[in-house]
C-alpha cells in the first residue's frame, strides 16, 4: 500500500494569536503497512513506571566546570540534588496540570514518542490535565501560537519520525525582551510546566528560563529532555540523547551501500562527511558499524596536534600502500566538524569569529591584517571555496556553520595534489577518483528505531513525573539502557550539574558542556584496536535497514554498549 495525500483533516483548538492552520492524517488508511504497524506499537516502560514509586532527592551536586561562575548565574538552581525513582508509596497528589511541551533545535528520531509519553502520563497519573504544543519552536512561546494536544491529534505521530506535529526552530529565549514574553505566555495559559526538548544549547536555555521563573516566583517549571543525534549531550545519569542510535543505524546502511559500491566500481575513492557539528561520535558509531578504510576521529586529530597536510598525507599514504594490494578504491568517513579540530584551523576559526562578531569583513581584504601571521597564511592557503564557508554567517548560537563547509571536497583536492606530486616520483603509480557525500540531514527524520521509541517514550514519561513532583531546572533521565526495558532506571538531573561558561559571539556564556569523545574510553580504544587492519583489508560491513530488526543486544549501538562494559559479539 503506498502512502497517499491526506484527504481528511481533524479541527483542531489554536488561539488567536497562532493564526497557523494545523492539518493531521485523520485516516491511518494513508500510511503504508510498515507506517501502521510502527503506529500502533506500544512502547514498554520500565518496570519502576508500572508500581507505585517515591521521586528520591540524591546529594547536592556541582557544575561540570567554572562551578562559582555557575553559581553566581543560577543561584535559586545552582546544587540542587539529582532525582531518582524507588520503589515505595507517591507522595505526589493526583492534581491536573496545563503543561507545554516545545521542540527546540534541529530534528531527531523519536521526538514525537517523548510527546506522546509526556501526553499518556498526563492521562493515565494525573487526569484532567491539558498540554500545548507551541508551534516553531521557542518562537512559538515568545509568539504565543500554540495548539492543544489532543489525543486524536497525537495518534498519527506516535513512533513516527520528524518533528512535523508541531516543528521546530533554532530560536533562543535569552534577552530581557524575549523572557518578557515567555513569561507573559505562560502566565497567559497558566501552566504548571513548560518541556524544552533539545540539545546542549535548546537545555542552557531551559536552565535559563527555569531560573527566571523561579526567581519571580512563578508556578512554571521547567524540565529539559536530551535531544541531538550528535551524541554530545550525556553525562552518567544522562548515557546518551536520543535520536543517536538511529541516525547512526540510517548514516551506516548508506556506508554500507557505498560501500559495496566501491567494491563493485573499483575505481572510486568515497570520501563520507557524517553530521556531527562538535564532537565525533557519530563517525566513531558508523566506523564500528561498518568498518570503513580510513575513519578521521576529529579529538584524535586535535589531541595530536595534526595538520591539514598529516592528515592528507596519512591518507595518501594509505592510498599507495592499498594500489600496491591491487585495491584503487576505498571509503573515508570523517565529522563535519572536522576542521574545527585541526589546531591551526581551530586558530584560524577562532580569530574569525571574534572579528564577524566585532567589525565587517571588507571586499578589499583590509581585515585580514587582523589576523595572526600564521592564520593568515593558512586562510590563503586554503581553497577558494573554504575561505568563502569559513565567512559564512554563524548559527544563532555562535558557531561556525560547518555542515556548509565542504570539508570531504577539500580533503579530495589535498590528497588529488599530493598522490600528482608522488606520480612524479614514481611513488604512486595508481588512478585517483574521489567521490564526496555528505549524511545528514537523512539521519535527522527517520523511523526512530526500537530502542529510541522505547526511550523517547520513556524520556516523556519521566518528563511528567518529574514537572508533576514539583521538580524544576532537571533533564529527564534513562539509564542501564544496555539491560531489558524492564530493568531501565528513571530520574532527573540538574541543567546546573552539567553547565560551564564558554566564549559566544564574543562574549563569555553559560552553556552545557558537550560530551566529546573520549581517546581512552571503550569504543575509541576498540575501534583503534581494529583500525589498522580495516585500512588495508576490505573488511566491510554493510548492515542494511538494521533499525527494527535483530535481538536486543544489535538493538542498541556499539558505543553504549561498549562504554557500559556489555559483552556482544563485535
Amino acid at each position: 500500500m503506498s502512502p497517499a495525500i491526506a484527504t481528511n483533516v481533524l479541527p483542531v483548538t489554536q488561539n488567536v494569536e497562532s493564526a497557523i492552520p494545523i492539518l493531521i492524517l485523520s485516516d491511518s488508511n494513508n500510511y503504508c503497512e510498515f507506517q501502521s504497524n510502527r503506529l500502533n506499537h506500544t512502547p514498554p516502560l520500565p518496570s519502576i513506571l508500572k508500581t507505585p514509586f517515591q521521586v528520591v532527592d540524591g546529594p547536592a551536586t556541582s557544575a561540570a566546570g567554572n562551578p562559582n561562575e555557575i553559581a553566581n548565574l543560577f543561584p535559586n538552581l545552582y546544587g540542587q540534588p539529582s532525582v531518582s525513582l524507588v520503589p515505595g508509596h507517591s507522595e505526589m497528589k493526583g492534581q491536573s496540570l496545563k503543561v507545554g511541551v516545545v521542540f527546540s533545535g534541529g530534528q531527531a528520531p523519536g521526538g514525537h514518542n517523548v510527546i506522546t509519553g509526556i501526553f499518556d502520563y498526563l492521562q493515565e497519573r494525573a487526569r484532567g490535565s491539558i498540554l500545548y504544543g507551541f508551534k516553531g519552536g521557542p518562537a512559538g512561546i515568545m509568539c504565543c501560537k500554540y495548539v492543544k494536544l489532543t489525543a486524536e491529534l497525537i495518534y498519527p505521530y506516535r513512533n513516527q519520525g520528524g518533528f512535523h506535529m508541531i516543528c521546530s526552530s533554532r530560536d533562543k529565549i535569552e534577552t530581557p525582551e524575549q523572557l518578557k514574553q515567555a513569561e507573559e505566555t505562560v502566565m497567559k495559559l497558566d501552566l504548571d510546566g513548560l518541556v524544552i526538548i533539545g540539545g546542549d544549547d535548546s537545555n542552557t536555555n531551559a536552565c535559563v528560563l527555569a531560573e527566571n521563573f523561579r526567581s519571580k516566583k512563578m508556578k512554571t517549571r521547567v524540565i529539559g529532555c536530551p535531544k541531538t543525534i550528535d551524541g554530545d549531550l550525556k553525562c552518567k545519569e544522562v548515557p546518551i540523547s536520543f535520536g543517536f542510535d538511529t541516525a547512526c543505524k540510517i548514516y551506516s546502511e548508506m556506508i554500507g551501500n557505498i560501500m559495496s559500491d566501491a567494491r563493485s566500481t573499483g575505481k572510486y575513492y568515497h570520501f563520507i562527511r557524517l553530521m556531527g557539528r562538535a564532537a565525533s561520535h557519530i563517525t566513531l558509531e558508523c566506523a564500528l558499524q561498518t568498518h570503513p578504510n580510513i575513519a578521521i576521529i576529529g579529538e584524535e586529530v586535535a589531541a595530536k596536534k595534526q595538520t591539514m597536510k598529516n592528515i592528507t598525507n596519512y591518507i595518501a599514504d594509505i592510498i599507495c600502500q592499498r594500489m600496491e594490494l591491487g585495491f584503487n578504491y576505498g571509503v573515508i568517513i570523517l565529522s563535519e566538524g572536522l576542521i574545527d579540530f585541526i589546531p591551526e584551523v581551530k586558530q584560524l576559526i577562532a580569530e574569525l569569529n571574534e572579528i564577524l562578531a566585532h567589525d565587517v569583513v571588507d571586499e578589499g581584504g583590509m581585515w585580514k591584517g587582523k589576523l595572526r601571521s600564521q592564520s593568515r597564511d593558512l586562510f590563503e592557503f586554503l581553497p577558494q571555496p573554504i575561505q568563502e564557508q569559513l565567512l559564512l554567517e554563524r548559527d544563532p548560537h555562535g558557531n561556525v556553520q560547518v555542515a556548509k563547509i565542504e570539508t570531504e571536497k577539500m580533503l579530495i583536492q589535498m590528497v588529488e595534489t599530493e598522490l600528482d606530486q608522488r606520480k612524479q616520483t614514481g611513488a604512486y603509480k595508481g588512478q585517483f577518483q574521489g567521490k564526496p557525500h555528505f549524511f545528514g540531514y537523512e539521519g535527522r527524520c527517520g523511523f526512530p528505531t526500537n530502542f529510541d521509541a522505547n526511550y523517547c517514550y520513556a524520556l516523556g514519561y519521566v518528563t511528567g513525573i518529574l514537572l508533576h513532583s514539583g521538580k524544576t531546572g532537571l533533564i529527564s533521565s534513562v539509564s542501564n539502557l544496555t539491560a531489558p526495558v524492564d530493568e531501565w532506571s528513571v530520574g532527573g538531573t540538574p541543567l546546573t550539574s552539567l553547565m560551564d561558561v564558554e566564549r559566544r559571539h564574543g562574549k563569555f556564556k553559560p552553556v552545557i558542556k558537550k560530551a566529546m569523545v573520549d581517546l581512552e574510553g571503550a569504543p575509541m580504544k576498540k575501534f583503534t584496536s581494529l583500525r589498522d587492519g580495516w585500512a588495508l583489508n576490505n573488511r566491510y560491513i554493510s548492515p542494511g535497514p538494521i533499525q527494527f530488526v535483530g535481538p536486543f543486544a544489535n538493538d542498541i549501538n556499539h558505543t553504549i554498549m561498549l562504554e557500559l562494559g556489555a559483552k556482544f559479539h563485535f
